[in-house]
Formats: structure tokens, C-alpha cells, sequence
């Protein structure tokens, strides 16, 4: 998601941020124990994990966090959370990573294709098999979700 950040911007979209909090929330919280590292290895940067289940056990000391924060209204909380883990860039990594993208030549941004799903039934309606097509389109796949999905009226 660094890719998407001009150099020397803070984060300033939701779930950008959400992310941001919660790797480097992680990262801080279980510096010690090397639960996870960031490694340099010719010049490049490489997070590796080094133990899975107290990172499963960080996220869930940080969602109840969460889930205190918000249960008790604790906004001076919630913005210190936010503002510590969530906006900044580390200058360094982010141009890094900038410079690393930048030879792959990809967009920023994508997007995905879904398949639809049709379901099949016997003469009593019992659902027997699932059919799956790729018969649509980007476009076309997000129009139909706009209008299946959407719950705002067509029309005011």
C-alpha cells in the first residue's frame, strides 16, 4: 500500500490506515521477543515472522483494546492508537519500497474479477450443485453489484 503514498505524506485513507495500525501495532508490541523482525539482506528489506502464534496472540490483545476503546467512548485513547501506529510512514522503508515497485511496472491500484455463482436445484428446489462462470467483465461485474447490492435507491 506504500506505493500509493507520495514521499513524505502521512496515511490518510481509513483502511489504509487499519492496516498500518495493526502490522506495525504488532511489530512494536513483540520487538522484544523478535516475533517479528524487519531483515536487510543486500540492501533489500524483508519482514519474517518468526513466530506465528504470539502474533495470533498480539492481534487479539489489540482487538480487545479496540473493542475497549470503543466500548468506553476512550477518545483520547483511540487517537493516541491511531496517531502513534497508523499515519506516519517510516521514510526510509517507503522509499525503499517506492524505488522496489517501481521496477515491476504494475498499476497502484487493482482490481479483481469474481465469478458469479448461479445455483442449481432439482424439481424440488433443493439446491444440488453450485455453477460457476467467469462471464463478466470488470465493468460489468461492478455495475451488478452497484445494482444488486446497493442500498441506496436508483432513483430519488
Amino acid at each position: 500500500q506504500l506505493v500509493r503514498i507520495e514521499p513524505g505524506n502521512s496515511i490518510e485513507e481509513a483502511h489504509m490506515r487499519n492496516r498500518q495500525l495493526i502490522a506495525c501495532w504488532v511489530y512494536e508490541q513483540g520487538k522484544a521477543d523478535k516475533v517479528v523482525e524487519m531483515i536487510k539482506k543486500n540492501e533489500k528489506t524483508y519482514v519474517v515472522i518468526n513466530d506465528y502464534q504470539k502474533v495470533r496472540t498480539l492481534l487479539g490483545k489489540l482487538l480487545a483494546e479496540i473493542q475497549r476503546i470503543k466500548s468506553t467512548g476512550d477518545y483520547e485513547a483511540a487517537r493516541r492508537l491511531i496517531e502513534t501506529y497508523a499515519v506516519k510512514v517510516n521514510p526510509e522503508l517507503h522509499a525503499e519500497v517506492l524505488l522496489r515497485y517501481k521496477k515491476l511496472n504494475l498499476a497502484p491500484y487493482k482490481g479483481f474479477v469474481n465469478p458469479v455463482y448461479e445455483l442449481v436445484t432439482d424439481e424440488k428446489g433443493k439446491i444440488i450443485d453450485v455453477k460457476v462462470t467467469y462471464n463478466e467483465g470488470y465493468t460489468e461485474q461492478m455495475m451488478r453489484y452497484s445494482r444488486d447490492y446497493s442500498t441506496l435507491p436508483s432513483r430519488n
